[in-house]
């Protein structure tokens, strides 16, 4: 009896053994060919790097504002569609576009693209880049799927416009466009390699006051002054700062002054962004601005209207075990993460938080040859140069790369989920 009880252990023991070297086996294969389609990834995208550099060239020297991409919307569908994708364009948004690439099913993974520009500096946040990378990781992606490993997935590219205020993300996620995708990833050139970046919340308000005209020298008794009201908002929200916490933002550009010195301002406008590290106290910083505004509004006897001009941003949730996976992708690549000190103090918003909010999404900002910040001629120069194809090109590969040890491992999608 004792004696069949020991065969029987000494099988099981056995047995375990033999899954284990099966399952070590199983491993050791699949790390061979997410090695083996990484170097097809970075293979294609060097491959393309001129024409990578072209597009991205393309769109700086052209920059274009809000929902008026079209210059770039046309350069990158027709791009895609040469490469063989299945385009949709203008969906939902006259200057989006929706690309696919593989077989229906399969794990769903989604790249963005930006590529509108700033009035009056142009591509300072660097957009022709953020395209440059989308399409990039695509390609890379697009030359997996055409090796036929075995490896199934769905490629889908999506071009977003109006990200420098217009919310288009917002947009086309209220028109359901990001419902069937499984993961999200886009990239954004910086001064800093920041992985997970101190993303803002934001709100964008007009506030118009209204008064009464009459002449600013023989009568101005007359009077009710919007300019001033405008001022006096102006300097409480000032005043507001001292209270605010360090990682609240609010500030504005006055739209709207008058038309003469000599007649009494009818109307003023200001245009506010305010900006937090949640959405709730995005909501409580907002009925602050209000406050200023009644109280700017009293003190000068205007009426005052508050409206919203575009939909609110979240902050960018970033998912964990992706962007795990994207550093060290990245430093395979020679990248070097040593920026983090500048997480708190480099502190910006977009529409890509919403995105984060229904989707597991990462938005790394990646290291450019540049000590300007975003938003300035000097990042617009950066973003133009020969010496920022590098990390752009290696940010496209770190996303494709990430994106392939998710389909190839499996349970990994479902711990990005979770």
């Amino acid at each position: 009896m004792l004696k069949n009880v020991s065969m029987s252990s000494e099988l099981q023991h056995a047995g375990r053994k033999f899954l284990l070297r099966v399952s070590d086996i199983l491993f050791y294969r699949a790390c061979k060919m997410k090695e083996k389609l990484k170097q097809i990834i970075c293979e294609a995208i060097d491959s393309k790097k001129d024409e990578l550099n072209n597009i991205s060239q393309e769109i700086w020297k052209n920059p274009e504002l809000n929902f008026e991409e079209f210059k770039a919307h046309a350069l990158l569908t027709s791009y895609l569609e040469k490469e063989g994708f299945e385009v949709a364009k203008s969906t939902p948004l006259e200057t989006s576009f929706i690309a696919r690439y593989g077989k229906k099913e399969g794990i769903k993974v989604g790249v963005i693209c930006e590529y509108d520009a700033l009035p009056g500096v142009g591509h300072a946040c660097g957009h022709n880049l953020i395209a440059e990378a989308g399409i990039g990781a695509a390609l890379g992606l697009k030359a997996v799927i055409d090796s036929k490993p075995g490896c199934n997935f769905n490629l889908i590219v999506y071009g977003t416009p109006a990200e420098e205020g217009g919310g288009g993300k917002c947009l086309m996620i209220e028109k359901g466009v990001f419902n069937e995708v499984d993961i999200c990833m886009m990239t954004h050139p910086s001064p800093y390699e920041l992985p997970s970046p101190s993303s803002l919340g934001v709100a964008q308000y007009k506030i118009v006051f209204k008064g009464k005209t009459a002449h600013a020298a023989a009568a101005p008794w007359e009077g009710i002054n919007a300019l001033d009201a405008a001022v006096a908002c102006y300097n409480n929200v000032s005043m507001l700062r001292q209270q605010m916490k360090p990682t609240n933002r609010i500030h504005c550009t006055i739209v709207d002054g008058g038309e003469r010195p000599n007649i009494i301002t009818e109307r003023a406008e200001l245009f506010y962004f305010v900006r937090a590290q949640t959405d709730k106290e995005v909501t409580g910083l907002v009925e602050r601005l209000r406050a200023c505004a009644e109280g700017a509004a009293q003190a000068t006897g205007c009426t005052m209207a508050m409206k919203q001009s575009a939909p609110s941003w979240s902050a960018v949730n970033t998912n964990e075990v992706m962007i795990d996976l994207y550093i060290e992708n990245a430093k395979s690549l020679g990248v070097s993460f040593e920026d983090d000190h500048a997480k708190e103090t480099f502190q910006a918003a977009t529409d890509m938080g919403n995105v984060s909010v229904v989707k597991p999404s990462i938005h790394p900002y990646y290291k450019i040859q540049t000590e300007e910040i975003n938003h300035n001629h000097g990042f617009t120069k950066a973003s133009g140069s020969a010496e920022s194809q590098l990390p752009t090109l290696n940010s496209a590969k770190s996303m494709a790369m990430t994106a392939i040890d998710i389909v190839c491992e499996e349970g990994l999608l479902e711990k990005v989920q979770k």
